[in-house]
């Protein structure tokens, strides 16, 4: 088979266990919190915030190092080169999570919460998920800049 294919394969692999940890997460934080899981709307949560990054790197009114910083964590993501090798059981997914959450708390902090809200593609309990794995409480939202 060609290396080509291989890389498809892997990059779909890859994309497929990355919505299985978001589900299983929001699923454990689902259960913790009483939230009503709505499973169309988990199956939605990594293409949205795969989409909520596109658009806050290229939203004119995002401050240009965040957008630089988001547009580089999207070539991250996409790239087949990580830190951590995808292969590598449990941890080579986990460097992609905490690099995203890192990168959404950046987001909030630098763009402000109303830009995360204006451009998030998802649900309104899609986003509220999303910002409770990454740990972005109220408090961060009312304190962002922007």
């Amino acid at each position: 088979m060609p290396e080509w294919v291989w890389t498809v394969i892997g990059v779909a692999a890859g994309l497929a266990v990355i919505w299985a940890a978001l589900a299983v997460a929001l699923l454990i934080q689902a259960r913790r919190t009483g939230w009503d899981l709505n499973w169309r709307d988990v199956a939605r949560l990594a293409p949205d915030l795969l989409r909520l990054l596109k658009r806050l790197a290229s939203d004119k009114h995002v401050p240009r190092p965040t957008r630089w910083w988001l547009g580089g964590l999207l070539v991250y993501l996409l790239l087949p080169v990580d830190l951590i090798p995808d292969f590598i059981p449990v941890i080579g997914y986990a460097d992609d999570a905490i690099i995203t959450v890192v990168a959404l708390r950046y987001a909030v902090k630098h763009a402000g919460f109303e830009a995360v809200r204006r451009n998030w593609p998802g649900s309104p309990e899609g986003l509220a998920s999303v910002l409770a794995l990454a740990r972005i409480s109220p408090a961060d939202e009312r304190n962002s800049g922007a």
